[in-house]
């Protein structure tokens, strides 16, 4: 999703919009600002759709696969399952191979939940090499990938 005048995500026309859906926001720590803005667009979008709405916070992106899958579990003996969990962080690239290590890890990791969980779990993570460009994803020339990433969780429930 490099821009938002390739895609017809933002058609909220088409897709499953479950009424009272419950969706799970698994933030980072980490680039907290630029987290917390990736949220405020999710939530924005969420709170259109009357979603219920449940927040974690992980220090960082390689741990947020665990905490989607530990919340999973507990959610199941609570009788509490969501319909769908989006992962929030922002990596961004250093001086050294430390961003290719993370980046793979929290992808490979958000996959395997894709495969294993029946509900989704949404890539809202920013891989990017620079701030200025994490930025541009916050409401600038590549849209808001919060929001996007809210509309794609709804776009996918049942």
């Amino acid at each position: 999703m490099a821009s938002t005048g390739n895609s017809n995500l933002l058609n909220t026309n088409t897709g499953i919009f479950k009424q009272d859906a419950f969706i799970v926001l698994v933030k980072t720590e980490w680039n907290a600002g630029i987290v917390d803005e990736l949220e405020a667009g999710c939530l924005r979008v969420l709170q259109q759709h009357n979603a219920r709405v449940q927040t974690l916070v992980v220090p960082g992106c390689v741990e947020i696969p665990f905490a989607v899958n530990r919340h999973w579990n507990r959610s199941r003996q609570l009788l509490d399952e969501p319909h769908a969990y989006i992962a929030l962080g922002c990596v961004i690239q250093g001086d050294t191979p430390h961003f290719d290590f993370v980046c793979k890890m929290v992808a490979d990791g958000i996959l395997q939940l894709n495969l294993t969980l029946p509900v989704p779990t949404i890539f809202g993570v920013l891989t990017v090499n620079t701030e200025e460009q994490a930025l541009e994803r916050l409401g600038g020339r590549h849209g808001h990938k919060g929001e996007e990433a809210a509309i794609t969780a709804l776009k996918m429930l049942e």
